[in-house]
């Protein structure tokens, strides 16, 4: 049942008004209802959807007064009544129902679409009632049981209408020449069934009721060369568009030729704005300005020459990576005869980098890092001489090289700052005072 409590939980739901009369549409449609009741409260819907119900009556819309849309489609009702409240009324849905014959609908001044599809409507009686709606310019009257063709006489009453559908029906088999005969007969129809009519079409059916199909054929022939002549027309004014923009850059193209070789021409002068030459003339002058920077800057001849480069100044590149090692620590095999030369070296570099730290400059680092390593080259030159140039008698040179091998001094030298009797021996084990007692025969005894 459509109680008032049921409407409210249905505003609710629809996210609606809860005051009744604030509501201007209102959605009862798939919701089973069987009549139609308590909408006293909602005087101010102006769209009610009740389609898809079981509704067997249209009853209690006396307080709809505002109403323009009423959809009713696919019901049970049997009969148009009660209608008379909706004095607003545009729009009337009434499809898929069992309505026999159109009725009570001369009340209604103001409706303009009525869809009566899918219903039972029968004969020229059933609908007769539609010469007393004229207001009606959209009607729906497919997939009924119409079949007697004088129901043309019946639409052609009515002034105002400009769309038509009888689609479904028997009468359009029955009516000959179905689509000519209704697109003149009905004079202000623009829509017939499932396409338009078009000014074209109503022309030629006009020829064809006059004068037969040599008529039709004239006017379609004087249709379509108006058309051709249309599109030939706007065609030729593009043409025209065209033609005259390309004049113009012609024109301003010789413009531009006649002005430049008046301005090479000698003993004349272009004929310039006397307030734009200063600028011009500021313009070039930092141009040039610039143009000379860029050419100071970027000058090849003068660059000092590579030769004229002091060596010292810039060390050689197996210099630079020796330094760039310093800073990656490696282990390396320290020779016995650099030992004291790079203890020495060292010491002297230490003091002098100390006294001239203030006031030297990087530069001076490079050099001393050089005859440092120059300083090793002369120490090292004689052990690589002798390795590369090996003399005639073996034995001597074994003997040169031990003698050349043999280290100043030793690498760990240890320094004794109290007198050796006063040096203790380990309690765990004795050592005799000479080598011969524990080294005899290359066997050592313990």
């Amino acid at each position: 049942r459509m109680t008032k409590k049921i409407l409210l939980d249905i505003c609710k739901q629809q996210k609606l008004y809860w005051t009744p009369y604030l509501n201007d549409t209102l959605y009862l449609h798939y919701k089973g209802f069987d009549r139609l009741e308590n909408l006293e409260e909602y005087t101010g819907l102006k769209c009610l959807w009740l389609q898809c119900n079981g509704l067997r009556k249209i009853e209690n819309l006396e307080a709809q007064t505002e109403l323009r849309s009423l959809y009713l489609q696919l019901n049970l009702i049997e009969k148009i009544e009660n209608l008379e409240p909706l004095q607003k009324l545009d729009s009337l849905n009434i499809s898929n129902n069992y309505i026999r014959t159109i009725e009570n609908l001369s009340c209604l001044k103001v409706l303009q679409t009525l869809q009566i599809a899918h219903n039972k409507l029968q004969t020229v009686e059933d609908i007769q009632h539609l010469q007393e709606c004229p207001s009606i310019s959209v009607l729906d009257l497919s997939h009924n049981n119409l079949s007697d063709p004088s129901i043309v006489a019946i639409l052609e009453t009515m002034p105002n209408l400009h769309v038509l559908n009888l689609m479904g029906n028997e009468v359009i088999r029955k009516i000959t020449n179905y689509r000519k005969t209704l697109t003149v007969r009905l004079k202000q129809l623009t829509y017939l069934d499932d396409r338009p009519v078009f000014p074209k079409d109503r022309a030629c059916a006009e020829a064809w009721a006059v004068g037969g199909l040599e008529a039709e054929k004239a006017e379609r022939e004087k249709w379509e060369t108006r058309e051709r002549k249309k599109i030939q027309d706007s065609i030729d004014a593009l043409a025209a568009i065209r033609q005259r923009a390309q004049e113009k850059r012609k024109q301003k193209s010789m413009e531009g030729v006649a002005t430049d070789t008046q301005e090479d021409l000698p003993g004349q002068e272009a004929a310039t704005d006397q307030a734009e030459l200063p600028e011009r003339e500021e313009e070039y002058a930092e141009i040039e300005q610039f143009k000379l920077e860029t050419l100071a800057a970027l000058s090849l001849d003068e660059l000092p020459d590579l030769e004229d480069v002091v060596v010292s100044e810039f060390p050689p590149e197996d210099e630079i990576f020796a330094q760039k090692q310093d800073y990656h620590p490696k282990i390396e095999i320290i020779s016995e005869v650099t030992n004291d030369s790079n203890s020495a070296l060292e010491e002297n570099n230490k003091s002098m980098i100390e006294n001239s730290l203030e006031e030297v400059p990087t530069a001076i680092f490079s050099n001393v890092c050089q005859n440092h390593k120059e300083h090793e080259k002369e120490h090292l030159r004689p052990l690589l001489k002798s390795l590369f140039t090996e003399p005639d008698n073996s034995k001597g040179y074994l003997e040169i090289k031990d003698q050349e091998a043999a280290p100043l001094k030793p690498l760990i030298e240890e320094v004794i700052t109290e007198p050796q009797d006063h040096l203790l021996l380990s309690p765990v084990c004795d050592q005799p005072d000479g080598p011969s007692s524990w080294e005899e025969d290359g066997k050592i005894t313990v």
